[in-house]
């Protein structure tokens, strides 16, 4: 499969946990795709063949400085692979903020816009949900 297509793929299995997560967090099979983390370890097994691949095709990365970084973020497979990074901690910060929403109880209109945000632009959306939990325990 190319890095194209393998983007596409990804892209595509994480959408449809996205919107279980916020129209139907409760249901049973979003409740068991969260629970065994399914999509996430899926990620995570293409997440490393993607960096493998990018050691074999450019060596071992270097952290250790932006430049650096900069320079990994031109290589295909090293691209793709941060993406799937990208996907699958999102994709878990999500997850956990649904678990704890259980015991929290806010209501699914204001989840919706914390996951939003968590998918789209991550820390955002989990910094919404933090302080959702943080009001909803001084009151409750």
């Amino acid at each position: 499969m190319t890095p194209t297509t393998m983007f596409s793929f990804a892209n595509f299995i994480v959408m449809p946990m996205w919107l279980l997560m916020i129209f139907l967090p409760k249901w049973k099979l979003t409740r068991y795709l969260i629970d065994f983390k399914v999509i996430p370890i899926v990620l995570s097994a293409i997440y490393i063949f993607y960096i493998i691949q990018s050691m074999m095709d450019n060596g071992l990365m270097d952290f250790g400085s932006l430049a650096s970084v900069k320079e990994l973020f031109t290589k295909e497979n090293a691209v793709l692979a941060g993406w799937i990074h990208y996907l699958a901690f999102d994709l878990l910060v999500g997850m956990w903020m649904v678990s704890k929403n259980k015991e929290l109880g806010i209501h699914k209109a204001l989840m919706a816009p914390c996951l939003f945000f968590t998918f789209m632009f991550g820390p955002l959306g989990f910094l919404l949900f933090m302080t959702l939990k943080t009001i909803k325990n001084k009151i409750g």
